[in-house]
């Protein structure tokens, strides 16, 4: 649950080789390059601690 960032970050790096090794031709939006920042800005926020979740932290006696 605390990777979920990184995981899709992932995937999307690996929608935008497909894109490009398969040399699909896309919208203007929907290109490899966006996929891919889209992907380093998922990676970028996972990096920052965001979307990490609260740490449970147990009772001390």
């Amino acid at each position: 649950m605390y990777t979920v960032l990184a995981i899709i970050a992932a995937v999307l790096f690996l929608l935008a080789w497909l894109i490009n090794a398969a040399e699909i031709s896309t919208n203007d939006i929907f290109t490899s390059t966006n996929v891919m920042l889209i992907g380093l800005a998922l990676l970028a926020l996972h990096v920052a601690g965001i979307g990490s979740g609260w740490a449970a932290r147990g009772r001390r006696r």
